[in-house]
């Protein structure tokens, strides 16, 4: 009988017999490194071109589409009759109504027949229209001239039997040349019964902005009979938005008057300090020779500083012309940052006079300077600074 330590001493002999791989001259190769990641622009025009290539290989858009339109036409084992106004009947598959409208489903489960066959009615529109409602059901498809005849309807029927895909494209439809002055009345009205916020937000802005050609329309009378709060609803809106556009132009001419006002005191400063053509300060020469001045408001006030000048009523209230040329020194001496450096006319004994004026009076000239400053900024780089104002 063989001993344990002879087999353990047998297996090590045998281990250390078998001798080491030899070592490998150079290190392995790395794996190749990772593809760059792709870029989500990139993905994009991936998945687009697959999807064009798959659309241009595909059939479905032309043979499944014409399959279901001749099911439909044919009435191949139809087990649904549709009965519309004036005794209309239209045969349909109760498998693809039930499937495109939960309504229509509804209704086949409710709905007895005899022979195997269930009927449904859908009246208050016309005939034909509840038939290309029903083609639509089949293929998705519509003819455009029957789309135009029908829209108000098939915007009714999709909206009554819950087939959005028909909805969204009845409002794309109405929304991108089907609204016109006769209709739009009555689109409104659809559309809030509908309840298609989007194309009645379209139908009100194109009232209120052709408000007089479409009160005029028979429309409008109707809808005025039979919905008074609707029309007074209407009303209030255009009423809100005349009030809206009058307070727009009221700020536009008030910053139009307060920019003019800021190229005015630019204008001043340049006349008492460099001198233009004609005007200028005592110490300096006219500069007849220049090209055009660079600021506008300064011909204006070339000719009002020349009346100051010689005027005889410069007592306050005597003329009219004088009264507003010291308003605007007296303007300058708010938005002079140095009064002391300043070569304007007067401009310290305003600044002066402005510590004896009421709080009532220094509000309102403050308020003018920061409205001017302001409206400046807005269109430019001012050339004054707010510190004089405070």
């Amino acid at each position: 009988m063989c001993k344990m330590e002879n087999v353990v001493k047998h297996v090590m002999k045998e281990s250390n017999a078998v001798s080491p791989p030899p070592p490998r001259s150079s290190p392995p190769l790395p794996p190749p490194p990772p593809p760059p990641p792709i870029l989500r622009a990139e993905q994009k025009k991936i998945m687009a071109a697959a999807y064009a290539k798959c659309s241009r290989s595909s059939s479905v858009s032309t043979a499944t589409r014409d399959l279901w339109e001749h099911l439909f036409d044919q009435g191949y084992r139809a087990d649904v009759v549709i009965h519309t106004d004036h005794g209309g009947q239209i045969y349909a598959h109760a498998c693809v109504l039930g499937m495109a409208s939960p309504v229509i489903r509804q209704m086949l489960k409710q709905s007895k027949g005899r022979d195997r066959r269930r009927s449904i009615s859908i009246h208050g529109v016309p005939h034909d229209a509840v038939r290309v409602f029903v083609r639509f059901l089949y293929s998705s498809c519509y003819d455009p001239e029957e789309m135009r005849e029908f829209v108000l309807h098939l915007l009714l029927l999709s909206h009554a039997f819950v087939v959005p895909h028909l909805k969204r494209e009845c409002e794309a439809q109405l929304e991108n040349g089907m609204l016109n002055i006769e209709n739009v009345v009555d689109v409104f009205q659809l559309s809030l019964l509908c309840d298609a916020p989007r194309l009645s937000f379209v139908c009100h802005r194109v009232i209120l902005g052709n408000f007089k050609a479409v009160s005029a329309t028979e429309g409008w009378g109707v809808m005025k009979e039979a919905h008074p709060m609707l029309e007074q609803g209407i009303l209030q809106t255009m009423a809100e938005a005349e009030r809206r556009q009058k307070g727009w132009e009221r700020k536009r001419k008030e910053r139009k008057m307060y920019i003019e006002l800021y190229d005015a005191m630019e204008a001043l400063v340049h006349i008492c300090r460099d001198g233009c053509k004609t005007i200028g300060p005592h110490d300096k020469a006219p500069k007849q020779d220049e090209g055009p001045c660079g600021y506008t408001a300064c011909k204006a006030l070339e000719l009002l500083v020349r009346h100051f000048a010689a005027c005889k009523l410069r007592v306050p209230g005597g003329c009219a012309q004088c009264k507003r040329m010291w308003q605007l020194l007296e303007l300058h001496s708010r938005l002079c940052v140095d009064s002391d450096q300043c070569r304007v006319p007067l401009c310290r004994n305003f600044k002066e006079r402005t510590r004896k004026q009421n709080k009532k009076e220094e509000m309102r000239w403050k308020l003018l300077a920061k409205k001017i400053l302001r409206s400046k900024r807005i269109s430019g780089a001012p050339f004054f600074s707010l510190a004089a104002s405070s």
